[in-house]
């Protein structure tokens, strides 16, 4: 366990054609936080989304219309000091019915998504990979 105390919070607003989760790592990196959680909310034209399977993400796409049920994640380090950011994202369509998983490349905002970073302060999150899951696991310390 790792306890902080929270930082600054910062409002971000993803405009219509952006990449969702390049969005949030370049407002990670625009602000200076290296450690944090987030929120977000907003619409998508398309997502992306991954299920992990045996060491590796299987991915579905949708287009059309979504509202961001929720999206949620953190922002942490890898041990090139690299921003790495862990979303999981819910979708629905017009019809009301819910889609999730973990957030992917090649989800478009339209017509926008409003971003909130809690930043940790005093925090040190390390991503380390990790040759059983083949995923880069957090590392407290």
């Amino acid at each position: 366990m790792l306890k902080v105390q929270i930082g600054r919070i910062c409002f971000v607003r993803i405009n219509e054609n952006d990449d969702l989760l390049d969005s949030i790592r370049m407002s990670a990196e625009q602000t200076g936080i290296k450690v944090g959680v987030f929120l977000l909310i907003g619409a998508l034209k398309s997502v992306v989304m991954g299920c992990y399977r045996n060491g590796e993400y299987v991915h579905t796409r949708l287009d059309g219309p979504m509202e961001i049920a929720s999206c949620t994640g953190n922002i942490a380090v890898d041990d090139k000091g690299d921003i790495v950011i862990h979303a999981h994202i819910v979708v629905s369509n017009e019809k009301g019915q819910a889609f999730g998983g973990h957030l992917m490349k090649e989800s478009y905002v339209r017509p926008m998504a409003e971003l909130m970073i809690i930043e940790a302060s005093g925090a040190n999150l390390i991503r380390v990979f990790d040759e059983k899951t083949k995923l880069k696991l957090l590392k407290l310390g």
